[in-house]
């Protein structure tokens, strides 16, 4: 099994993007990560991907084009790690589902 997507967003493109595995999550949880990601691209520029490796676990990806002077990589660092720390329940929660609804564990092995 390959790590997969929940969502992404480009501060080149403007766009963000969301898994449609994903579309069944409630609308304030759509509404909140895309507001996160498009603040953390417009912040630091490039490119940020969240996904769930295959144990469950929710990961985050920055990158940029080469070239791109404005990209703040240090930024991206201190950002994610300022957002897990306040956003550390909606991981959380989006971590659980994905394990529950995606992989199929029973919701005690989650704990």
């Amino acid at each position: 099994m390959e790590e997969i997507v929940l969502c992404a967003a480009s501060a080149y493109e403007k766009k963000f993007y969301l898994n449609e595995e994903f579309s069944g999550l409630p609308q304030s949880v759509k509404d909140e990560l895309k507001i996160m990601c498009a603040l953390f691209t417009e912040d630091v520029g490039g490119i940020l991907e969240l996904y769930f490796e295959e144990t469950g676990n929710l990961e985050f990806r920055t990158s940029s084009n080469e070239g791109d002077y404005l990209y703040d990589e240090i930024g991206s660092v201190l950002k994610i790690k300022e957002l897990q720390r306040t956003k550390q329940e909606l991981f959380e929660s989006l971590e659980m589902f994905y394990k529950i609804i995606i992989l199929g564990e029973v919701e005690s092995e989650c704990f």
